[in-house]
Order: C-alpha cells, then sequence, then structure tokens
C-alpha cells in the first residue's frame, strides 16, 4: 500500500520529473549538440567569410567607384547570365557583388572591383550565408537538409530545451540534501560530472531559454502561429500596406536573401504597369539612397513584366533595417518599412533574433554566446557521461517508474501548458505517454499473480 503523505507525494514528483528529464535529455542531446557547434561556427561567419574569401570581398581604394550599371555589364562579360541582384560596396574597402543566374542555370555571385571594374572571382550563390561552407553550416543547424521532418525535429528539440532547463532547475533545488550546489564540489567520479552538469546548468540556463525561444520564429509550426497571433493582436506586421495594390504569390524571402524576419513571407507587390520601360539600375540605386537606405543593403531585379525592384538590408543595427519595393517602370515606391513600422512583438522578435544571430552588440554579443554553446555542449558531455558511468550493464539506466502516480494536477496543467504552447513537443509528449502505459502495462502483466 503506498504511503499517503505529502513527503511521499514529493518523492514521487521529484521522481517524475527526474526520469522526464532524463527521457527528454537522452533525446534532445545530439539536435543539442548539433544547434550548438553550427551555431557556435555561424556566429562568426562574416569573419571566417572575410578570412577565407579575402582577396574577393576586400579592395584597394583607389579613387571614385564606378557607376552600378558598368560593374554589372563587367560581370556579365566574363560570366554570361541573367542578372538576379546587385549588392553595392558596404564599404570603400569592400567588392561589390553581382548575383548572376548563368546560363548552366545556377546561380552565382560575382565579385568586382568597384573602382576599376576587373572582375575578382566567383562563389556559388549562398544567399545570406555568405559562401557555400557556412550555407552547409546553416542547413546543418536547421536540419533542412532532411526537408520538413528535420525542421519540425528540431523545433520540438528546441521546445523540449526549455523544458529541459525548466526541470533541471527543479532538480537542482534543495530538499534537505546535499543539492542545490553553486559551485563544483566534487573531485572525482560520477559526482563531479554531476556538480559539472548541475553548476553550468543553473549559470546558462536562463541564455539557453533565450536562444531556443529566439529561434523559434523560423520554425514550421511555432513559428507561423506566432506571427499570425502577433498580426491578430495588432502587434506584428500592421495592416494597410496592400490595401490599394495589385499583390503577387510570391514571399520576399524568395526574392532577397536576407530581409527582417517578420517580412519574409509577406507578398510581393506587383508594378502597376505591364509594359514600358524598366528603370536603369543606375536610377535605383540612386533612388534608394536618397530615401536613406544604409549600406550593405542589395536590390534585387524585377522577375517578369510585372515584377519589381526590392531593396532590402539587415544590418547589425536592426534599428536600420529595411525592405522598399519599387515600381519597375515608375519608381514609385510601393512599399517601405522597416523597424519602427512593427508592432510591439514584431520589434521584439526582431530584436531576439538580432541577438541570437550575435549581432546586436558585436564582438561581445558573439562572444557571450559561443560561451554559452560551449556550454551546451558541456551539458551534453556531462550528461552523457554521467548516463554511461551510472548504466546497468545491458540497459539505458532509465530511471524506474515511480510507485505513486498521484502526481499533482498543478504539474499535469503546466504539461498541457507547455504542450500547447510547444505544439510538437506535446505530440511528442503524448507518444512518449503511449510508450510509458506500453511499457506499465507490459510490466505489470510479467509480473507473477
Amino acid at each position: 500500500m503506498t504511503e499517503n503523505t505529502p513527503r511521499a507525494a514529493t518523492a514521487a514528483l521529484y521522481s517524475a520529473v527526474w526520469r522526464w528529464h532524463f527521457i527528454a535529455g537522452l533525446i534532445v542531446l545530439p539536435f543539442m549538440l548539433i544547434l550548438a557547434i553550427t551555431g557556435g561556427i555561424y556566429l562568426f561567419k562574416d569573419e571566417i567569410n572575410d578570412a577565407a574569401h579575402a582577396p574577393l570581398r576586400f579592395v584597394e581604394t583607389t579613387g571614385s567607384p564606378l557607376a552600378p550599371s558598368q560593374l554589372v555589364a563587367s560581370a556579365l562579360g566574363e560570366h554570361p547570365g541573367t542578372l538576379k541582384a546587385y549588392t553595392p560596396p558596404s564599404a570603400p574597402d569592400r567588392s561589390a557583388e553581382v548575383d548572376i543566374l548563368g546560363e548552366d542555370g545556377l546561380r552565382d555571385t560575382v565579385y568586382v572591383d568597384p573602382y576599376s571594374g576587373a572582375v575578382l572571382g566567383t562563389l556559388w550563390d549562398a544567399g545570406a550565408s555568405g559562401s557555400p561552407a557556412m550555407y552547409v553550416v546553416r542547413k546543418l543547424h536547421s536540419l533542412e537538409y532532411v526537408g520538413w521532418v528535420g525542421n519540425w525535429l528540431i523545433e520540438a528539440a528546441a521546445g523540449w530545451i526549455v523544458l529541459l532547463v525548466g526541470t533541471g532547475i527543479y532538480l537542482w533545488l534543495p530538499r534537505g540534501r546535499n543539492l542545490g550546489t553553486v559551485t563544483v564540489k566534487a573531485k572525482r567520479g560520477r559526482p563531479l560530472w554531476r556538480d559539472l552538469h548541475a553548476v553550468t546548468g543553473l549559470y546558462v540556463g536562463g541564455f539557453i531559454v533565450f536562444l531556443a525561444m529566439t529561434g523559434l520564429p523560423w520554425s514550421a509550426v511555432w513559428g507561423p502561429k506566432f506571427y499570425d497571433s502577433a498580426y491578430a493582436l495588432g502587434l506584428g506586421m500592421p495592416d494597410g500596406y496592400w490595401s490599394n495594390k495589385p499583390v503577387s504569390t510570391v514571399p520576399v524571402k524568395d526574392v532577397v536573401d536576407r530581409a527582417p524576419w517578420i517580412m519574409e513571407n509577406q507578398p510581393m507587390p506587383l508594378s502597376e504597369a505591364t509594359a514600358g520601360v524598366p528603370l536603369a539600375l543606375d536610377g535605383v540605386v540612386a533612388r534608394v539612397e536618397a530615401l536613406g537606405i544604409v549600406p550593405g543593403y542589395s536590390v534585387s531585379m524585377p522577375s517578369g513584366e510585372t515584377g519589381v525592384f526590392t531593396a532590402s538590408v539587415y544590418p547589425d543595427d536592426i534599428t536600420y533595417e529595411r525592405v522598399i519595393h519599387l515600381d519597375q517602370y515608375s519608381g514609385a515606391v510601393l512599399y517601405d518599412a522597416g523597424l519602427a513600422d512593427l508592432g510591439t512583438l514584431g520589434r521584439w522578435a526582431e530584436w531576439g533574433i538580432s541577438v541570437h544571430m550575435g549581432q546586436e552588440w558585436g564582438l561581445v554579443n558573439q562572444l557571450g554566446l559561443l560561451l554559452v554553446c560551449l556550454a551546451m555542449v558541456g551539458l551534453c558531455v556531462s550528461a552523457a557521461t554521467m548516463w554511461w558511468k551510472r548504466r546497468p550493464s545491458g540497459a539505458l539506466g532509465v530511471p524506474q517508474v515511480p510507485a505513486d502516480w498521484r502526481i499533482p494536477r498543478g504539474l499535469l496543467v503546466m504539461a498541457l501548458a507547455a504542450g500547447l504552447f510547444f505544439p510538437l513537443v506535446g505530440l511528442s509528449m503524448l507518444l512518449l505517454a503511449v510508450v510509458e502505459i506500453a511499457l506499465l502495462f507490459t510490466t505489470r502483466r510479467r509480473q507473477p499473480a
């Protein structure tokens, strides 16, 4: 007969939380390692790209730069194809970038000296990643190489990471025993790894939750729900920009390399005229710079007779982020928005993403998040080591199901709330619960009557 005392109930709750923390950690560990390692590398993508491709990205300042049309003509002269986008030099010692869809169907970025017009070389167009190598790192970070399944797995892992931190803090709290340490006290063996795990989680847990939450806007299920909720509350993308203008079915993210997250899924507008002579690139560049767009922007070319010129920039200082669409014939501004035009949740999301990418406070931001990424790797290593040291021979060593299953209703409410807030976590909780129940019945059937 189960003891009906507050101490027994507390012990049952602790056992249940410990079991779920262990199982969730076992499942999430490989994904957490992928996120930490690739994220730590991608924080320094600009520095890595500059070092690896310095001859393409840097130039000597030797006078006045040539017109954009001259630089594009030089790039097309050596690499025939269709002009897709033009990126002016972001600084006097930087090259211009010309994105060309070649006759072979591949899209390349051609680097051009803005002063001489000389073609410095080419790279396969990696978009916002800046180089093929960083493109691979970015795709690994989101598991996009395995399609929607990878995106769902990463989203579920991010939600479980939040719950792992919460349950880890609960397990760390002192309950009349030698727990709750804030320093590493043990000298060797499994206690040393336990202290390392607990102390590391205690000090970086909040930062890990921040990274998980600010990464979710890109996810397949949570991201659109957040966007739609922010929009419905009037706190995200504001109404009115497309009131009297025709739009296409093509989202902004399919046209530009980098746009503010909350604008990525906005439809591209259409040029109001369907015939005429499109504006010259030089005029478009002059137009958007007169509107105050900051250096680092790119201009995407119109797609077809109804397409538009799109100038976009996503700088380190997101107060200057901007998306401008121009009618390709008249040059009329069809859309012009930046951070200040967004609602409160939209601005918070943009700020969180900026910090997540390590660009808000420069090197301090990058180094701080690198430490968090290293701590995440350490948590994975310490967790795996503790499991290895305590596992029984030939078994996983999952903590036993608590004998007292009268878990407080508050915990069930929190689990339900977590499942609703993180839909894929809720789905995985149901799957785990089914497995738990099946194992429980299997165990009971094997027991002698």
